[in-house]
């Protein structure tokens, strides 16, 4: 009994340090924030009386460099979800469309690679299936970091490409369609029951680019729930029981939102449709040609620097998406 109380104790004080934490992690930074705000505001009052160039520069400078992280937190502000702290795994599917589809799918997981790596966030391959000829016909990626969930799950949906395909040798225009689906990497914390009687596995050999094998042994691991119909795969590792394991973090995480996705459904028959389903799903397009634009359907922000978006600045898109739907999504 005293060492069941002992562990119970242990627990809730674990319990109360990360609470605590979570809490520092948003007072702190307020509490400095608001300290060089007051030190900006004397120092506008000095200037006002004694002008000085150089340091009205410095005070401007500060200024913009305040402004800039207020609206970091501001916007850390919106993530509010349960589950918006957390890491996400992000998976990459082309449409119908062939080589088009599979290069346009390649060319979004660069951009959220790009953009995961500008953020300091650690990103990992954990699964790559390559075309015959070009592209990818699936990826999977995890992205590590404070609250990647939270602003990657502004992603999630349908992308829409229309550009002179480089495959067309009559360069003709075409429209090609990729679907990316953000879940969130479920922690120690969250208790999803996958039994193993539910699971098929197969291995297989790891692949490279091009489809040479990188591993003479059947190391890659794919995974499939038989209740849900999910698949999850991995070749990663060199190691089966590591590249299973990964799987079954993946199988975890996606049978996890799919449970958060059922409870949203079942809110949204309370209220009125307020979107066509069919155009719903096309969350952004991509337009290369006869003009550039990006334009997202949802907050109806449009970009005309397609090629800085495609080197992994959708910091924009996030934000308002955020900004309009903040933690509610």
């Amino acid at each position: 009994m005293a060492d069941a109380n002992f562990w119970n104790d242990a627990d809730a004080a674990r319990g109360i340090i990360n609470e605590v934490n979570a809490l520092k992690a948003w007072t702190e930074p307020w509490s400095a924030l608001t300290a060089r705000a007051t030190e900006l505001k004397e120092l506008a009052d000095l200037l006002e009386l004694e002008p000085d160039e150089d340091m009205a520069a410095e005070w401007a400078a500060e200024v913009e460099r305040v402004g800039r992280e207020l609206e970091a937190l501001e916007l850390r502000n919106m993530l509010q979800g349960p589950d918006d702290h957390l890491g996400a795994i992000l998976t990459i599917h082309p449409g119908a469309g062939g080589t088009e589809s599979q290069d346009w799918a390649e060319m979004l997981l660069r951009m959220y690679t790009r953009w995961a790596e500008s953020h300091g966030f650690n990103v990992e391959l954990l699964d790559r299936l390559d075309g015959e000829e070009a592209g990818i016909k699936s990826a999977t990626l995890e992205i590590t970091g404070e609250y990647a969930y939270g602003y990657l799950k502004a992603e999630r949906g349908v992308h829409r490409l229309v550009r002179i395909s480089p495959f067309d040798s009559q360069a003709r225009r075409h429209t090609s369609f990729v679907s990316v689906f953000v879940y969130p990497v479920v922690d120690d914390t969250i208790e999803i029951d996958v039994r193993e009687e539910d699971i098929e596995m197969e291995v297989y050999r790891a692949s490279g680019a091009g489809g040479q094998h990188v591993n003479k042994t059947s190391s890659a691991v794919r995974l499939r729930h038989i209740p849900s119909g999910i698949v999850v795969a991995c070749q990663q590792e060199r190691s089966q029981h590591k590249n299973r394991a990964t799987a079954m973090k993946m199988l975890k995480a996606a049978l996890y939102q799919r449970a958060l996705e059922e409870q949203e459904k079942e809110k949204q028959k309370l209220e009125a449709t307020k979107t066509d389903i069919g155009w719903g799903s096309q969350i952004r397009s991509y337009v290369f040609q006869p003009y550039t634009m990006v334009n997202d359907h949802r907050t109806e922000l449009k970009l005309a620097d397609v090629d800085k978006v495609m080197n992994g600045d959708i910091d924009p898109f996030i934000h308002a998406y955020l900004h309009e739907f903040g933690g509610s999504q």
